[in-house]
């Protein structure tokens, strides 16, 4: 049974409500805003890749390339976004913890310069456990996929 839909589509929300949203702080917000919230359905989260990126010194000197465990992370974060949305303002800031990562691909890499938009859409929610597939794309090109399932805790 799915959970009561609230809220509004929106257009856009910075990175400035982002974190009023979710928990999540430098260095490992993965999304810096989410342009499109369809309440019950879908959201497209972007996250702007530059050098200053922390994992860049260590993966890999000679070539960045975005970890692809932080591509997945842009998803969950994105859908957690979408999720404190649907739910509420009573929702905000709660932690939610991934529950399964499956059919995860990695297309293309990641680099710096790049502009990654996450396109998650809910598969269902039960109580506080929601599935979720996602699709990140650079340039309108598919770079990862996969279905994951999170749940939010309540306190």
């Amino acid at each position: 049974m799915d959970t009561l839909e609230t809220g509004s589509t929106v257009d856009m929300i910075d990175v400035h409500r982002i974190m009023e949203m979710i928990p999540h702080r430098y260095p490992f917000l993965m999304i810096d805003r989410v342009v499109d919230i369809v309440p019950g359905a879908k959201a497209t989260g972007v996250k702007n890749v530059t050098i200053n990126e922390p994992y860049f010194a260590g993966h890999f000197p000679e070539r960045p390339v975005m970890p692809g465990v932080l591509i997945i992370e842009a998803m969950a974060q994105t859908a957690a976004v979408f999720v404190v949305h649907t739910l509420g303002a009573e929702s905000e800031g709660k932690l939610v913890y991934f529950m399964s990562v499956d059919g995860a691909r990695f297309r293309k890499p990641v680099e710096p310069g790049d502009q990654l938009h996450v396109e998650v859409t809910k598969q269902r929610s039960r109580g506080n456990v929601w599935k979720f597939s996602g699709k990140a794309t650079v340039d309108g090109k598919l770079v990862a996929e996969a279905t994951y399932a999170a749940m939010i805790m309540n306190d």
